[in-house]
């Protein structure tokens, strides 16, 4: 009998940063993990993240909760020098 892990376990909420890559497409990070990817539409980007965390995770499961929780992303200006 197979056991499908996914069904098993609930789904962990993890932090996407993407931003354009100035050479062309999107890259994008986890938070909580540090894995980084890149794909040539956001969409691209999120689901190639959303492969390689699980792949990590697979390897080295985050122990309990993820050390990061709310996190969010913004931006901010710092005064031009010079």
């Amino acid at each position: 009998m197979t056991i499908q892990i996914s069904s098993i376990l609930s789904p962990m909420q993890l932090t996407a940063v993407i931003w354009p890559d100035p050479s062309g497409g999107y890259c994008s990070l986890n938070l909580e993990t540090g894995t980084t990817t890149q794909g040539v539409s956001v969409e691209d980007a999120l689901a190639n993240l959303e492969e390689a965390t699980s792949l990590y995770l697979e390897e080295s499961p985050l122990d309990g909760k993820p050390s990061i929780t709310g996190a969010f992303v913004t931006t901010f200006n710092v005064p031009t020098i010079g």
